[in-house]
């Protein structure tokens, strides 16, 4: 896999040809320069600091860029600058060496300014992990000097509601074709997840592969009223080629998967940990929306005059108070909970990976910690920033404020998979004890 240059944000991805629009990382070249003298954070309070500053750069425009809809090449660039996609990698190669409990608060911290650019730094943190997950020890190793060395941003072509790719063996090398509707982050990627079935065996392989090749053929068709510059439109897989060697979690002599990697529980892990990340999203969207809506109200919301007991600005407001402190006080507990349970899975990624020793049962009670927080930020992010109208007033609908991409942002994401499936699951937990089957969702 070739290098690319991480530091100024022009990845090997930049260099294809594409007709849509992109916007230029030559924009955010004052801030390429002060983040890159000031290396890299290095303790947690340094990071979530690191995150916020980032998101503050990228609040300025953020209105703006959403309605323009260019795929966010210049954002991602000042992700990398900020060391953001490194905040999980070993340290003896770049990284922050940092757990999943910070890597979810960046994620929320980044949501908050944009609601697109929370999702991709959280997918590629979570395909950046692939390998810790279903890969042996020397697969991650390299895995994890490949990415971080080269600051690599990582998409994923892995969307389980489609036809698996299919993959065939040729020689020293796997082939991967097929078709994927959703392709999250790819296009601004350096790295692409592939996942197959092989053959005609029904065993499934991840692999990554570099993004700019003429084998992997981005549609540029997403449309969508929310999450507009993810890039999560499909993709078509035309025969990419990977060594043997980089099938995560496979013999490449015997050409078969290794057991001790890939049927224990510790090979599921990826599931809960991405849906983490999806709530995760959520909640700085909704904290996004509350903070923008607070200072249009402070500046801009009037009082109502037609009532027994009027006051003399949107500040002094009963009703107004009332429900800004209601969305407080939900997202407050809303994010103590996210933050139990990434310090959970933390734990799980910090004490077990050297013997990947985790039971079903330790697996599937963290799994319902997980959906717990998905129940909780799914209807918590959708009140928020729907109700945020409701204390801004009828000019807040303009759609020069912005205000609406909050609330698209988030309805689009929580369709991702059926909450109610999240609450059965958890009242299974309750009353009958029963941890979920692991599954692409759970």
């Amino acid at each position: 896999m070739p290098a690319t240059d991480g530091t100024n944000g022009h990845s090997s991805a930049a260099d294809s040809t594409r007709s849509p629009p992109a916007t230029d990382p030559a924009i955010y070249s004052d801030h390429h320069k002060r983040f890159a003298s000031l290396g890299l954070p290095s303790t947690p309070d340094a990071w979530i600091q690191r995150a916020a500053q980032a998101a503050a750069v990228l609040a300025e425009d953020a209105a703006i860029r959403e309605k323009e809809n260019k795929s966010p090449f210049a954002e991602i660039s000042l992700i990398k600058s900020a060391g953001l996609t490194k905040v999980l990698g070993p340290t003896k190669y770049g990284g922050g060496g940092q757990g999943w409990d910070v890597a979810y608060k960046i994620i929320r911290e980044i949501a908050k300014a944009d609601g697109s650019l929370g999702q991709l730094i959280g997918y590629h943190l979570l395909w950046s992990w692939t390998s810790a997950v279903v890969g042996t020890d020397e697969q991650n190793d390299r895995t994890q000097k490949l990415i971080i060395e080269n600051n690599y941003f990582v998409g994923g072509a892995v969307n389980p509601r489609d036809n698996d790719q299919k993959i065939v063996d040729e020689g020293d090398h796997i082939v991967f074709s097929g078709f994927k509707h959703f392709s999250t982050g790819g296009v601004v990627s350096d790295l692409t997840v592939l996942e197959g079935v092989y053959g005609d065996t029904g065993k499934h392989i991840f692999a990554l592969a570099p993004t700019n090749q003429p084998a992997i053929i981005f549609s540029h068709n997403w449309d969508n009223i929310g999450l507009r510059l993810t890039e999560s439109g499909s993709v078509r897989i035309d025969n990419v080629r990977v060594p043997w060697i980089d099938a995560l979690g496979w013999d490449p002599d015997t050409k078969t998967p290794i057991d001790t990697i890939l049927s224990i529980p510790w090979s599921t892990m990826l599931l809960p940990t991405i849906q983490l990340v999806f709530s995760n999203f959520y909640l700085g969207i909704a904290l996004g929306a509350l903070t923008f809506a607070s200072t249009y109200t402070a500046k801009t919301t009037r009082s109502w005059p037609y009532t027994p007991h009027p006051v003399a600005t949107g500040l002094e407001e009963p009703y107004i108070l009332q429900r800004y402190g209601s969305f407080f006080a939900h997202l407050r507990a809303a994010e103590a909970l996210a933050n139990v349970a990434g310090d959970k899975i933390a734990t799980i990624y910090n004490t077990r990976s050297a013997k990947r020793d985790l039971t079903a049962a330790e697996r599937g009670e963290v799994a319902e910690w997980v959906a717990s927080v998905k129940v909780v930020a799914t209807d918590t992010a959708l009140r928020v920033t729907s109700g945020v109208f409701e204390v801004t007033g009828a000019r807040a609908t303009a759609a020069k404020v912005g205000l609406d991409r909050y609330w698209r942002d988030v309805r689009t994401h929580t369709l991702h998979d059926p909450v109610a499936y999240k609450e059965e699951e958890l009242g299974r937990f309750l009353l009958k004890g029963e941890v979920p089957e692991p599954s692409w969702y759970t």
